[in-house]
């Protein structure tokens, strides 16, 4: 339920490609886009025009045609043409209304330059205007913006008994990189864990009839690693400091209403 802004509506002026124009918008809207939400309000139904308080307006103009200096044989199609591959870097941003003033320092532009949107031939254009707007993930994944959210707990690794030379260096091999490490200790190999925290919990260690009955495997049950993979829209740590603020919210909201209901 973070905000952010995405394509919503999308103005076809021109599109002579092959792709259509219903699943043109559909990969348009689907880009994220670099804009702080917070910076908007969210745009009232109804609205069919945006203002400078609730839209982004980005423009898409492209046409594709031949290199008149490509060697005749080539059949690369980077020698051939020009601009027949439309990426998201051609997406401009066009101010409405005073939004020059209102953001002096934006750099309001698609997350990523290098997302492909569609191939042209020579001859074919797409000129199209699109309305960004703020809205949330539960009415549209386009405005989801994250990417992979998960949880585990905390591996938990114990060495039973001293594991040394060959073994330690067997069991070494047995864990992800970083989790077992060899200290030489008076001349002697020796295993310990170093960072159980990389473990991926792969029991590899339990095929080796030597080692399986010297290592435990545990979990720290109240230790719970949470990872937030953004898509570039909002930093991680203000997602995750966004979303525990919607929460605190609902919470709050859900105390008054049981405050205000009268007790028999």
């Amino acid at each position: 339920e973070v905000p952010t802004m995405a394509v919503e509506k999308v103005f076809v002026y021109n599109n002579t490609s092959i792709v259509q124009d219903e699943i043109l918008a559909h990969r348009l809207g689907l880009i994220p886009i670099r804009a702080d939400p917070r910076l908007f309000e969210y745009r009232n139904q109804g609205d069919e025009e945006g203002t400078e308080i609730d839209t982004l307006q980005f423009q898409l103009k492209i046409k594709c045609s031949r290199n008149p200096q490509a060697a005749k044989e080539s059949s690369d199609p980077n020698e051939l043409y020009f601009n027949h591959k439309v990426y998201s870097k051609h997406m401009t941003w066009v101010p409405l209304g005073n939004q020059t003033d209102l953001f002096p320092d934006a750099d309001f532009r698609p997350v990523h330059d290098g997302i492909l949107i569609a191939l042209l031939r020579p001859g074919q254009e797409i000129d199209v205007l699109m309305h960004c707007v703020k809205g949330v993930g539960k009415d549209h994944a386009k405005f989801s913006p994250v990417a992979t959210a998960s949880y585990r707990l905390l591996p938990d690794i114990t060495l039973l008994q001293p594991i040394e030379d060959e073994a330690a260096e067997m069991l070494q091999k047995c864990f992800s990189p970083g989790v077992i490490e060899i200290q030489n200790i008076k001349g002697k190999k020796v295993a310990r864990v170093a960072n159980a925290r990389l473990d991926t919990f792969s029991r590899e260690v339990f095929r080796h009839e030597g080692l399986k009955n010297l290592v435990r495997l545990a979990r720290v049950r109240n230790h719970y690693i949470f990872s937030v993979e953004s898509t570039g829209i909002l930093p991680p740590d203000v997602l995750v400091s966004e979303a525990i603020k919607i929460l605190m919210g609902k919470c709050q909201r859900f105390l008054n209403e049981l405050d205000s209901v009268p007790m028999e």
